[in-house]
């Protein structure tokens, strides 16, 4: 079982609990959609869904904190921002795989060329986070 999160204090209004267990509802069906469509991003949206679950329903924050998939990622990424090597791989192949695409379709040279700066800008930040202390 993962180490507890720090407790991130849930709202007080009913109205912000609920827009932002919203939120983490919203995010959580994309990081879902993202797993099974290429270029939709998983990890983001997941990230966000357990931000939003911290502050509007500690149940579902600890559920994403235990889930299978999702939460190693999430437990790597509040105990210190931390991104397993692995992860960094499967991002950076990912983003390969879609510039390859890209290029196989031969969109407008300026879509390439953005695509192509967020998805390096993306890969220099990643790369520079901190991997998880060995043992984790």
């Amino acid at each position: 079982m993962p180490p507890p999160a720090r407790a991130a204090r849930p709202r007080e209004s009913r109205i912000e609990r609920a827009i932002l267990y919203l939120l983490a509802m919203v995010f959580l069906a994309l990081g879902i959609i993202g797993v099974f469509v290429p270029g939709l991003p998983t990890t983001v949206f997941i990230l966000m869904a357990a931000w939003a679950a911290a502050r509007s329903s500690p149940r579902l924050h600890q559920w994403l904190r235990r889930h299978r998939l999702f939460g190693p990622m999430l437990v790597n990424w509040e105990a210190g921002g931390y991104v397993s090597r692995k992860a960094k791989r499967s991002a950076s192949l990912a983003m390969l795989a879609c510039m390859l695409v890209m290029a196989v379709f031969r969109p407008p040279v300026w879509a390439m060329i953005l695509a192509a700066s967020c998805m390096a800008g993306v890969a220099i930040w990643l790369w520079q986070r901190p991997e998880p202390p060995a043992g984790r």
